[in-house]
């Protein structure tokens, strides 16, 4: 296939009339449209206005799907404690199933290619088949919640790291390696030291598993952390090895000068979700200074009960915005650096060596938009369209590891409407908590 169009290879590579060859699961070629075209005659050929590689979720709750908008207006632990945990705890494997599909449904449609997701305690399987049958890369986690948790989500520690192993063995480097692992504790208020610290052992077990935790999203949090080990939350996660290289910390926001050092020292990644941080009334994480330095930022949306979308336009948009409000600086957070949090600090924080760029001989990850808008007239920088101007519903065109998941805007890998529908009725008998 030869994909034409305005191609942003990445943060600083576009070719105003490019084109992108894809042969098999890699891209053969990517540069000027008039080369290429010479060069493979023969392959199918598409347009679409502007290519770019596919978007990164670095932090998603794809599970949570079926909560959206369930408790606006709540602070963070009400909301997670009274609302969206109790139903989370109420799924079955089915619905389980059905609300991983969902997500992944509405990633696909606005163009995230790669997902981070933080799932939930029981029916993990389900959501890791649901990935593996819809073609979204990513990796995922069973939760781990040993201590001060709800009903039906409260588990032996043993047990816990027991079925993580299993989950590991079955499903890390499925779907020729498109779904991996992530060790995935939901955060030290609800884990034990000792879940956390298996957690980190059965991350050393096995060669590419990573561990994906919240950290300092709220200050009610880290208060409660400090009461029960005496340290602040990130100074807790290093203590027991949950930073490194192979950590994705969601969330990040309440971080002093020395854990900000131990996240640079240590080269733990961090993923931003300014939507989720403003709703929830969390604050605004520190983004500037983290890149400065040199720690990973990626993007994430979190889960639809705290965002309530999963666009990750609308998160680019946010996460320039809000620095810039924040610091008072209108040059902080330019498109080009919240472009590259998107897309390749994302693969980054996931392990992904070979996504996050359009590059030959890296892995065809690719989404089309179009442009024939209004607010994409007139159009001076494309960069900058993107990141201020662009949403989810412009992408007409996704592709995963040279799979077709959408194609002039209809997924092709299920039955949307079935998947809506099905939500639909399993919303309307929902325990939705407290209030809800």
């Amino acid at each position: 296939m030869l994909l034409r169009g305005t191609v942003v290879a990445d943060a600083s590579t576009v070719y105003e009339d490019g084109a992108v060859v894809v042969d098999g699961s890699r891209i053969a070629a990517v540069g000027d449209a008039a080369d290429l075209l010479d060069r493979y005659p023969d392959h199918e050929r598409r347009t679409y206005d502007v290519l770019l590689p596919g978007l990164v979720g670095a932090h998603v709750h794809s599970v949570q799907s079926l909560g959206r908008g369930i408790a606006d207006d709540t602070a963070l632990l009400d909301w997670l404690f009274d609302h969206v945990l109790p139903m989370e705890a109420s799924l079955t494997a089915d619905e389980m199933e059905v609300a991983a599909k969902l997500g992944y449904l509405e990633c696909i449609e606005s163009g995230t290619t790669t997902v981070v997701d933080h799932l939930s305690v029981a029916h993990a399987d389900r959501a890791f088949e649901a990935a593996g049958e819809m073609g979204i890369r990513g990796i995922l986690g069973k939760v781990l919640m040993d201590k001060d948790s709800p009903p039906g989500l409260l588990e032996d520690t043993d047990a816990a790291l027991a079925e993580t192993e299993d989950l590991i063995e079955r499903y890390h480097g499925a779907f020729d390696d498109r779904i991996r692992y992530a060790v995935t504790p939901r955060f030290a208020v609800s884990c034990t030291e000792e879940c956390l610290r298996g957690a980190r052992r059965i991350a050393d077990r096995h060669d590419g598993v990573r561990i994906h935790t919240h950290a300092s999203e709220n200050r009610d949090e880290i208060a409660q952390v400090e009461e029960d080990t005496g340290m602040r939350n990130v100074e807790w996660l290093h203590e027991v090895g949950l930073t490194g290289e192979d950590v994705v910390l969601a969330h990040c926001v309440w971080t002093d000068d020395a854990e900000r050092e131990l996240l640079a020292e240590t080269g733990t990644h961090v993923t931003h979700c300014p939507s989720s941080n403003m709703k929830l009334a969390s604050g605004v994480a520190p983004v500037v200074d983290y890149l400065d330095r040199g720690i990973n930022v990626a993007l994430g949306n979190d889960g639809p009960p705290c965002n309530n979308t999963l666009d990750p336009f609308t998160e680019m948009r946010q996460a320039s915005l809000l620095q810039k409000v924040e610091e008072l600086d209108p040059e902080l957070a330019p498109a080009r650096a919240v472009f590259e949090m998107a897309t390749r600090n994302g693969a980054r924080a996931a392990g992904f060596d070979d996504v996050g760029k359009i590059r030959e001989g890296w892995r065809a990850d690719v989404i089309g938009l179009s442009t024939d808008l209004t607010r994409a007239t007139p159009l001076y920088d494309v960069l900058s369209h993107l990141v201020f101007a662009a949403r989810g519903d412009d992408v007409e065109f996704t592709m995963v590891d040279g799979e077709v998941l959408q194609d002039d805007g209809e997924v092709t890998v299920a039955d949307a409407d079935a998947i809506r529908t099905r939500a639909g009725e399993i919303a309307r008998d929902l325990d939705l908590g407290a209030e809800a």
